[in-house]
């Protein structure tokens, strides 16, 4: 598969995912990804981008300090 921006090959890996959201920064770890091996752009698929937002709001409503660091699974309901 071929990188959407710099059009290098992509190879399934694991990234982390970092959202900021403003008061808060959430890094997800261990995503599973397509990433570009030339410019390091990650791509995911819709299920791990569903669970990704699943995993956001979880966190968002548990957040207890100015960064969350979580593991990523796709257990959270």
């Amino acid at each position: 598969m071929k990188c959407f921006y710099c059009k290098g090959e992509t190879k399934e890996t694991t990234t982390k995912f970092i959202v900021d959201l403003g008061r808060y920064v959430v890094v997800v770890k261990n995503v599973p990804a397509r990433v570009c091996q030339q410019c390091g752009e990650a791509s995911y698929s819709n299920e791990v981008a569903q669970q990704l937002e699943k995993i956001v709001e979880a966190v968002k409503h548990s957040i207890m300090s100015e960064v969350a660091i979580v593991e990523y699974s796709r257990d959270v309901a």
